[in-house]
């Protein structure tokens, strides 16, 4: 094990935590695609001046960019790599438009353009799902093992024994759940239900606000209750019962990742907090040292993240189009042009305002602007 990632270390955990993600995101509109009857001119990993590339019978070319941030599947009858619909496709001939994909009708669009975010969420199952039926189902009952003193818990009462059953609503199946419900909430307010010797209880109590900092030196923040879990114990699971728990393990973090998103949009929680590609690339190369097991769950966990943010509802991403084919759907004619040319330039503002904003982040997690500061100084 190594102790800290060296830059090549680093670059070569990051490509190999991303790349795999983004063709497997892309794959899935491809397959997709191909099983729709449409016809791929271009299958990118990387942007920017081809560096090495091929095509095979179908006619696509398969390709691979200089700039590893991402990638695309250009259709027939698209404009470019963001599925904008050439001026001139309907002129094409019969046989080359029957397999574009603008002539396709709505649903085989959609179906196209969701499958890239959730071949995502199915990766990760992959991945959880071989980790359970290698290894076992991991699971702690939600029940306290220990009471840390003068702690929240301590102080609302809470003893060693008791069943934590529900958190503001919320059933509690395993402890994992209660860190999740408690650590990502900002030290709000909670109500606990507590089974406590055959009977239910409510207590209320403030999560506490703690600053840790890991063998890397990156300092976060989390909340507690100041509770201790048992021993964890790992239920050996068939196939089935394997993927089952991997669902529900990616379900969670996609229901986490969504509770963090909202407390950026609402101002609960500060842009600040945001990361992007580089600190990405960092987090890869530390966790790559901490053995095969930690990076390919790093891996599960970025490909659970890139399905979510590849669904939010803004132009350039998938979640626009699918909002733009919603419309269709309902409305039972396209978008007016002028309104998608509008929203893409909005969605191509937004996209770059955010990756300017995590990058001035990211290049603070690595200390710069510190560092900055201290010459000025």
């Amino acid at each position: 094990m190594l102790e800290t990632p060296g830059i090549p270390f680093t670059i070569l955990a990051f490509i190999l935590v991303l790349g795999p993600l983004v063709f497997v995101h892309e794959y899935g509109h491809y397959i997709v695609g191909r099983w729709c009857g449409v016809k791929a001119d271009a299958f990118s990993i990387g942007f920017g001046r081809k560096l090495v590339g091929w095509t095979d019978k179908r006619g696509t070319e398969w390709k691979i960019g200089w700039l590893p941030l991402g990638g695309y599947v250009q259709f027939a009858g698209d404009r470019d790599a963001v599925s904008q619909p050439d001026a001139d496709w309907q002129s094409l001939p019969d046989a080359e438009r029957s397999h574009s994909f603008p002539a396709q009708p709505v649903w085989k669009r959609a179906l196209i353009v969701a499958a890239g975010p959730f071949t995502n969420f199915l990766f990760a199952i992959l991945i959880f799902a071989a980790f359970n039926l290698a290894y076992g189902v991991p699971t702690t009952p939600p029940v306290i093992a220990g009471v840390q003193p003068q702690s929240a818990a301590a102080e609302a009462g809470l003893r060693e024994g008791d069943r934590i059953a529900a958190i503001d609503g919320r059933a509690m199946e395993t402890f994992d759940d209660i860190r999740i419900a408690v650590a990502f909430d900002l030290g709000r307010p909670i109500d606990l239900s507590v089974e406590r010797g055959g009977e239910q209880r409510t207590i209320s109590l403030r999560p506490r606000i703690v600053s840790e900092t890991d063998r890397f030196g990156n300092t976060s923040e989390r909340a507690i209750i100041g509770i201790m879990p048992g021993a964890p114990t790992l239920t050996p699971a068939g196939p089935i019962a394997s993927v089952e728990a991997g669902a529900r393990q990616t379900w969670d973090m996609v229901r986490l990742t969504g509770e963090v998103l909202g407390q950026f949009v609402t101002g609960q929680r500060s842009v600040k907090d945001m990361g992007g590609p580089l600190r990405i690339a960092k987090q890869s190369g530390e966790v790559a040292t901490l053995g095969p097991v930690a990076l390919i769950s790093f891996i599960a966990f970025v490909s659970i993240n890139l399905g979510f943010i590849n669904l939010l509802p803004l132009p350039m991403l998938d979640g626009g189009h699918l909002l733009f084919y919603a419309y269709e759907a309902i409305r039972r004619r396209p978008a007016p042009p002028q309104a998608q040319e509008w929203a893409f330039r909005f969605g191509f503002a937004a996209i770059v305002t955010l990756m300017l904003v995590v990058t001035f982040n990211d290049l603070g997690s690595f200390g710069l602007w510190d560092g900055i500061a201290r010459l000025i100084g």
